[in-house]
C-alpha cells in the first residue's frame, strides 16, 4: 500500500468527525491520527483487515493453505504486520570471489521501503522509498552492485513467508519432496505482468510437512538490469538453518545457496548469507524512509 492511499484514508477519517457538534472528537481523532502517520507503523484494525483478506484468499486453494499454515507456524501475519518496521544485518558472502554485501537494514514491512547502512561505514547509505532508489556514497566504487536491485532482495528472503501476502503472488502447489529426509510441501510463486521489476522470476518453496516451516527457496533472477526479457541465471536452490524467534516471529539464522542440479537437488555451493540483528521498530518514523536530502536518486530501470 503506497503512502499517498494511506493519507487519503486518514483524510476520509477525519471527514468523519468534520461537524461542528463533534468539534472535540475532532481533535482528538486528529492527534490520533497524526501520531498514526509519524510513525511507520499502521492502527492495528488496517492490519486486521488486512489479515482477513489474506487468509480468505489463500484458503480457497491448496496452494494457499500450505502458504497460510506456514505463516501461521512462523508466528502468525497479524503479528508480523503489528510488530511494525525490521530492521536487520544481511552479510552475504559469495565463494567464488565477487563482491560480497553487507548492510544493516530497516525495511517499512507495510509499504515495502527499505533504508540501508554498510557495515563499517554507516555514512555510506542507499535506499527505496517505495518509488525512487537512492543512495549517499563516497565515490563510484562504493555500491558495487545495483542497490536498486538489492534495496529488497535480501528483505524477501528473510520475509518468506509474509511476502507472499500481496496482490499479484500466484500460487501453484507441486508434488511433495524429500529434504533432509522429511516430506516437503512444495508451492511454486510466480508474478502477474508489472509486479514489481521482475515479474517474471519464480521461486519454488519447500515447507515441513510436519512443522509447515520454510527449509527451501528454489528461485531465478530475471531482474531486466541485469537480463535482456526472457533470460535469467540458472536457478538456485538455497537451504535454511538454524532458527531465531524475534517478539513471536520465526526466523532462520543462515542460508547457504547453491546451483539447482538435475534431479532438483542441491549442487556446487556458491553462497553463505548470515542474518543477524534482528529486531523489530515499531517506533520507527515514516520519514526514515524518505530519500534523504543529500542523497542521489538513481537512475530506473
Amino acid at each position: 500500500m503506497k503512502t499517498k492511499n494511506i493519507l487519503f484514508g486518514l483524510f476520509a477519517i477525519t471527514t468523519l468527525f468534520g461537524c461542528k457538534e463533534n468539534e472535540k472528537k475532532t481533535v482528538s481523532a486528529s492527534e490520533e491520527i497524526s501520531k498514526t502517520v509519524a510513525l511507520a507503523t499502521v492502527p492495528k484494525n488496517w492490519v486486521k483487515k488486512r489479515v482477513e483478506n489474506t487468509k480468505t484468499r489463500l484458503t480457497a486453494s491448496e496452494a494457499g493453505k500450505v502458504v497460510w499454515n506456514a505463516m501461521e507456524a512462523h508466528g502468525g501475519l497479524e503479528k508480523w504486520y503489528d510488530n511494525g518496521p525490521i530492521s536487520f544485518r544481511f552479510k552475504y558472502q559469495p565463494l567464488d570471489g565477487s563482491t560480497p554485501r553487507d548492510t544493516y537494514q530497516s525495511i517499512d514491512t507495510w509499504r515495502s521501503r527499505a533504508r540501508h547502512y554498510q557495515v563499517g561505514d554507516s555514512t555510506q547509505q542507499c535506499g527505496w522509498d517505495g518509488e525512487n532508489s537512492w543512495i549517499i556514497a563516497k565515490d563510484s566504487t562504493s555500491f558495487a552492485y545495483d542497490t536498486r536491485f538489492w534495496a529488497l532482495t535480501p528483505y524477501f528472503f528473510m520475509a518468506q513467508p509474509f511476502v507472499l501476502d500481496g496482490k499479484g503472488v500466484n500460487l501453484e502447489l507441486l508434488p511433495q519432496k524429500k529434504h533432509n529426509d522429511s516430506v516437503q510441501d512444495v508451492v511454486k510463486v510466480t508474478f502477474d505482468a508489472g509486479t514489481g521489476d521482475a515479474p517474471d522470476d519464480y521461486y519454488v518453496l519447500y515447507f515441513d510437512a510436519q512443522t509447515h516451516k520454510l527449509t527451501v527457496i528454489r528461485y531465478i533472477v530475471s531482474y531486466p538490469g541485469y537480463f535482456e526479457k526472457g533470460k535469467h541465471l540458472p536457478e538456485k536452490f538455497m537451504t535454511l538453518h538454524g532458527e531465531q524467534t524475534v517478539e513471536g516471529i520465526s526466523f532462520p539464522k543462515t542460508y547457504k545457496t547453491h546451483w539447482l542440479k538435475e534431479d532438483e537437488t542441491a549442487g556446487e555451493h556458491i553462497t553463505n548469507i548470515t542474518l543477524s540483528n534482528t529486531e523489530f521498530k515499531p517506533n520507527l518514523e515514516s520519514d526514515y524512509f524518505n530519500v534523504p536530502n543529500e542523497a542521489k536518486v538513481t537512475e530506473g530501470l
